[in-house]
């Protein structure tokens, strides 16, 4: 089923835990959703631009960025540009975004400031994917009030549980008070290595807490699926067939899957 292009699905990857794969998930979710024919933007709002440089877009060379978005900079109809895919466009991100948490304070709708910059973005996607940066400060807060779905990765390891419960309290703060529409889409487990005892064991207390949010998918520790940015290409992109790429192939077809059902 197509998304209507006049209200494309909105999903943020978030975690306010740095180093469980959200800005492989978010690229790689992207860019398999604009493979099955869906126009997709990837909106960076990450400080670190690591999703920018994931698609092997230079920051150097940017002129406007997500900051001008959030800040009024530019018209949002200038700010999207070609990833050098079919069907995939990025708002990408530098460091001058690193400054728009402290600028946002005193701007009236700070929290709504991404939501209004994409609503005139709209009709030209059927997905927009938004890479956040690992915290819950106003960046995250403005991707979790634009968004309508969050995908939380979360990696295979001994305190991972500990910092779902609380990201889990806040998104259900931001529904009641902020943006009821929001909802989680899926926890996603990546980093899983089948050859240890913790990852399973991991696996299977997400299970047991989350049966209905964790996803059948799980991402695999890959070397080749960590080389990949570095090159600016996705998984698919960098090793077609290896178990990283086909994970990512096999989770956004779950996503698709969850979504459809909903609508």
């Amino acid at each position: 089923m197509k998304q209507q292009s006049t209200q494309p699905r909105i999903m943020a990857i978030a975690n306010q835990k740095g180093g469980v794969g959200k800005t492989t998930t978010a690229v790689n979710v992207a860019g398999e959703l604009a493979r099955r024919g869906r126009r997709v933007l990837l909106v960076d709002i990450d400080p670190q631009g690591n999703a920018t440089t994931s698609l092997g877009i230079a920051k150097a060379s940017l002129t406007v960025t997500s900051y001008d978005l959030l800040l009024g900079g530019a018209p949002p109809e200038t700010i999207p540009q070609p990833s050098g895919r079919d069907r995939l466009d990025i708002i990408p991100a530098d460091q001058e975004l690193a400054g728009a948490s402290i600028e946002l304070v005193d701007v009236a709708r700070r929290e709504w400031r991404l939501r209004d910059g994409l609503v005139s973005l709209f009709p030209r996607y059927d997905w927009i994917i938004i890479d956040c940066p690992p915290s819950l400060g106003l960046l995250t807060l403005n991707a979790l009030c634009a968004a309508n779905a969050v995908l939380i990765p979360l990696q295979c390891e001994y305190l991972a549980l500990e910092g779902l419960a609380q990201l889990k309290q806040t998104l259900e703060r931001v529904r009641e008070s902020l943006n009821p529409n929001l909802r989680i889409i899926g926890v996603v487990m990546t980093m899983y290595d089948g050859r240890t005892n913790l990852a399973q064991q991991v696996v299977d207390e997400v299970q047991r807490y989350f049966p209905r949010l964790i996803c059948r998918t799980l991402i695999p520790r890959s070397v080749r699926l960590s080389e990949a940015p570095s090159h600016g290409r996705i998984a698919h992109e960098y090793e077609p067939h290896g178990r990283g790429a086909q994970a990512y192939a096999l989770l956004t077809e779950e996503l698709i899957g969850r979504e459809e059902r909903i609508l």
